[in-house]
């Protein structure tokens, strides 16, 4: 996977608060996430970890608190950092080929030169020979190869993947894995939910616990990598 190179952007969440009526899925959470860094989200089903991910997706706005972003180059706007997505479902399109999935989702960012740009990125994630073919014949791994294509078409500097290695067997975690590694060594800025200790959670410069909306433990302040996905994936 070639990556072009350029300035990497980090994050900053201040004081977010997210309700969805009477859930308050997140509860004060601040965080400064530093260009370049490679974070894991790690707790138990319905912590936060993926209610902060679309936040910092913008798909969802906070209850309260603020979203903001830090290293942009040539004064670019707020509004125009716009994060890579991996959700926990691949969000594309059954009925369509892999092909025109990825040209479809360019059309709609406006990516310029979309043909080429599409053709690389097929190359890259090992799919070119399936161009062609229908995503509802993909296997879940290839289906994720396709997600994540999608939400490298525009470089982004900055990627979200919520539980990524969700329904992949070994051959398709190695190559996610090796995926995230290139990506992280390119300088992206990298968050990502998980559950307990993988070889993908190995890649993390950096680890976060949740726990019922609320940050419970951070490596920046003390806590280690083990004692974070080990409590998690309990």
């Amino acid at each position: 996977m070639t990556l072009p190179a350029f300035a990497p952007i980090g994050l900053r969440f201040e004081n977010i608060d997210k309700r969805y009526g009477g859930l308050l899925a997140l509860r004060g959470v601040s965080l400064s996430i530093a260009p370049g860094e490679c974070v894991v989200f790690a707790g138990r089903n319905g912590s936060g970890k993926t209610t902060l991910l679309r936040i910092a997706a913008r798909l969802v706005r906070p209850t309260r608190g603020s979203l903001s972003f830090s290293g942009k180059s040539d004064g670019a706007e707020e509004s125009a950092v716009r994060p890579g997505f991996v959700a926990h479902a691949t969000m594309v399109y059954d009925e369509l080929s892999a092909e025109e999935n990825l040209l479809l989702f360019a059309k709609l960012q406006e990516v310029p030169h979309a043909e080429n740009r599409v053709e690389t990125l097929l190359q890259e994630v090992g799919l070119s020979e399936r161009r062609s073919s229908l995503v509802r014949t993909f296997s879940r791994g290839m289906r994720q190869r396709v997600a994540i294509a999608r939400a490298l078409l525009h470089e982004p500097a900055i990627l979200l993947f919520d539980e990524p290695a969700t329904g992949l067997d070994p051959q398709g975690v190695a190559w996610l894995a090796e995926a995230i590694r290139r990506l992280r060594d390119s300088g992206r800025t990298i968050l990502m939910s998980l559950h307990g200790e993988s070889d993908i959670s190995s890649l993390g410069t950096r680890a976060i616990r949740l726990d019922a909306g609320s940050v419970a433990a951070d490596t920046r302040t003390g806590a280690t990598f083990r004692s974070i996905l080990t409590f998690a994936g309990a």
